[in-house]
């Protein structure tokens, strides 16, 4: 329980400098001594304090009132009072209990594990550790089962990559951060998925539509931000083992703790084996690739009075090998293997300084990245090479009052980029600077953040990004966001597109590589309700990506190749999305999603819908904790409808006739039974067995005119069973 004692005393004289003054003081119910360091923030305006040696504080209080008032100090309980105008002029004394004190008094409040920020202009979307739970182990891939604004694919049938999509668009329009420093671009784009367990995340936030400009110019469908778990929330020892039907292992280990009162580490490692060749449909060919991972993060944070920091490395070598069975093709040399060697570094960096006048900070983040990835798909080889920098450095401020705020800053993006498949080659040096500036009024219904950025690319000259998002409170349960916005990014038509080297279609290169430019515009509805005693939410959103130039895969032309063009014409998104969430019973959830997706573009001067995209699709999630919180029950049931599908030439000649997918759905379900510090679960995933019937063409004869294993839209292998451990010991606080 957060217990706090308040002795407020009017003082008989106004400091000049400070509204409002105090003392705050740390009890064990045996003694009481001032807490150097501790934090006091107001939660509305921002505005903030921390005490010096003796416990004191001082404190401006804004205009706008009331606001509620934070007070936190490590190794306590926080708490919190309301001040109004009356309380100007006032001296407080505030004690605070240590939080190894049993509480005599608990009230508890359920934080949901799915939510829409209220406080955020942009529709914010956070998945937080207990969502992540629900999901298989364990990368980020499959992170998003239980959600309904992220769409994850297989890219083909003998890689098993996967892609996310967002608003129909490949996942390259969706700029993916690991806090707030970019992640998963480049050669990272196809596999780097498997990178990132799910039980290294503590969450997971999703923006739909063009971000913030601070974030970079390549927000194009969306944003999606992980935040890894720091050293100060990581547990002193989490253990992680998994294991399903298909003998795919994996085990995972994270471990923070305290260096001394100002600096604290972490470790995370990953490692995955999946040895054994499976092949439910007899086709010849793996319907996953065998291999294994390993991965690592190391990390560490120091906190002080004046400034902050972070820094640390992630690494990690990934191998896959998948394609025609060994045990029955053995070393024969026309063999259809497909190989994949992934090796990656970057060291990342954080550093934060807190300037005299309050609300005022200057921000620096680097990051310093080299990628590997060599793959050989048959007879068709890829090699790439990939050194990337980063550099962001961010002005915090305001204008007159906190209602007023402003960020402006720099950035710079240096990538060497090595691209060679067959006879192709894509080089490219790149050297980006940019200027950027940002303004966020917050008013007591108004919210709006309006931003602009220039960057000149070394190759392309410049471009200029303005974006304009806001939010106004209809009402009390009620919201409205509209937001609007440009986006760029360069096009890599090889890494982007490597899992169509899985057929036999001859690649034709784009004349010429230009800049990637999209207008987003869009709003969303979130109303909060209460029925019957219990909070629900009803969440809107439209979403309109319109491409002003776009690179075009043209799979449809000539069905012997695979063309990349500049687009001439029209390209566009609409996405629709509507989602309830309601809790009828303490400890029981629903969500319920239905999203609509119109993308389309123009080939051969035919405005068609994209390959791949279903129009149609819906969600629904239930999750029950018994009152105990012994046993959490969850299912997840997706249903999508038909998509689009290339058409392509089959082994007798003739042309496909079915041109669309199935309606089909997904049903994965998962049980946990919790001990004290230890958890069991057991789950399945396609536990309805739903498989796509040949998703290899023609694949007796891999090396022929007509195989192709990239016409992929739904579950290449059935129902999956598996089963795990979950072990873990809190860290102390740090006192």
């Amino acid at each position: 329980m957060k217990i706090i004692c308040f002795i407020v005393c009017f003082v008989g004289f106004f400091s000049a400098h400070a509204q409002l003054n105090g003392v705050i003081y740390g009890s064990n119910k045996k003694s009481k001594e001032p807490i150097y360091g501790a934090k006091i923030r107001l939660a509305s305006s921002g505005k903030g304090a921390i005490t010096d040696e003796e416990g004191k504080f001082e404190l401006i209080l804004p205009k706008d009132l009331p606001d509620t008032l934070i007070f936190s100090a490590r190794g306590y309980y926080n708490d919190t009072i309301v001040v109004s105008k009356s309380d100007r002029f006032i001296s407080l004394e505030v004690i605070l209990y240590s939080d190894q004190l049993l509480p005599e008094v608990v009230i508890s409040h359920k934080r949901s594990n799915h939510s829409i920020s209220r406080l955020k202009t942009l529709l914010v979307e956070e998945l937080n550790s207990g969502e992540l739970r629900k999901a298989a182990c364990c990368n980020l891939s499959e992170s998003f089962e239980t959600n309904a604004s992220v769409d994850v694919n297989i890219t083909d049938a003998v890689s098993g990559a996967k892609k996310i999509q967002m608003m129909g668009l490949d996942g390259v329009y969706t700029q993916i951060q690991m806090e707030n420093t970019p992640y998963l671009r480049g050669l990272e784009t196809s596999f780097g998925l498997n990178s990132i367990p799910g039980t290294w995340i503590e969450s997971i936030q999703i923006t739909k539509g063009s971000g913030n400009v601070v974030n970079g110019f390549e927000s194009m469908a969306g944003l999606i931000n992980l935040q890894l778990k720091s050293p100060e929330s990581s547990e002193a020892l989490f253990v992680n083992g998994y294991v399903n039907a298909m003998v795919r292992s994996e085990l995972n280990v994270n471990t923070g703790f305290h260096l001394n009162d100002k600096w604290s580490s972490a470790w995370m490692v990953h490692g995955a084996i999946h040895p054994v060749e499976m092949d439910y449909n007899n086709d010849g060919f793996r319907d996953m690739p065998n291999g294994s991972i390993v991965a690592v993060v190391n990390r560490y944070q120091f906190e002080g009075e004046k400034m902050e920091a972070q820094f640390g490395f992630n690494a990690y070598l990934d191998q896959k090998e998948g394609g025609q069975l060994s045990r029955t093709y053995g070393n024969d040399p026309f063999r259809y293997l497909m190989n994949m060697d992934s090796k990656h570094l970057d060291v990342f960096a954080k550093t934060g300084f807190f300037l005299p006048k309050p609300m005022q900070s200057i921000g620096l983040v680097y990051n310093l990245k080299y990628q590997e990835l060599d793959a050989l798909y048959g007879l068709r080889e890829f090699r790439g090479r990939e050194r990337r920098g980063y550099l962001n450095a961010i002005y915090d401020g305001y204008f007159g009052n906190t209602m007023h705020k402003f960020k402006s800053g720099l950035s710079f993006v240096y990538s060497d980029l090595e691209q060679q498949m067959d006879t192709l080659n894509d080089d490219r040096l790149e050297y980006i600077p940019g200027i950027f500036a940002e303004y966020t009024y917050t008013g007591a219904r108004l919210n709006v953040v309006a931003g602009i950025r220039a960057d000149h690319h070394n190759l392309f000259g410049e471009q200029f990004v303005p974006r304009l998002h806001t939010k106004y409170a209809l009402n009390e349960w009620l919201d409205l966001r509209l937001t609007g916005g440009k986006g760029w990014r360069v096009p890599n038509y090889m890494i982007d597109n490597i899992s169509l080297l899985a057929n036999s279609r001859v690649w034709v290169a784009p004349q010429e590589v230009l800049p990637e430019i999209s207008w987003n515009f869009g709003g969303s509805l979130a109303q909060r309700f209460k029925a019957f005693g219990r909070e629900g939410s009803l969440t809107v959103d439209y979403y309109h990506t319109m491409f002003e130039r776009q690179l075009i895969v043209d799979r449809d032309v000539d069905l012997t190749q695979i063309r990349f063009m500049n687009l001439e014409g029209k390209s566009f998104s609409n996405s629709f999305q509507a989602e309830l969430a309601f809790s009828p019973a303490k400890g029981l959830d629903f969500r319920f999603a239905y999203k609509y997706l119109d993308v389309r573009a123009e080939f051969a001067s035919e405005l068609q819908q994209r390959v791949m995209v279903p129009k149609h699709r819906g969600f629904a999630n239930i999750a029950y904790v018994s009152r105990n919180k012994r046993w959490e029950y969850d299912l997840t049931c997706s249903i999508f409808g038909s998509a689009r599908l290339p058409v392509v030439i089959l082994p007798d000649g003739s042309l496909t006739s079915k041109n669309k997918s199935e309606f089909f759905p997904l049903l994965n379900a998962q049980i946990i039974h919790n001990f004290k510090k230890f958890e069991v679960y057991l789950g399945g995933e396609n536990i309805l067995h739903y498989r796509q019937n040949n998703p290899i063409i023609d694949a007796q004869s891999p090396f022929s005119d007509t195989f192709n294993a990239t016409r992929v839209w739904g579950p290449v292998f059935g129902a999956n069973v598996y089963a795990g451990f979950r072990f873990s010991i809190e860290q102390k606080e740090k006192l």
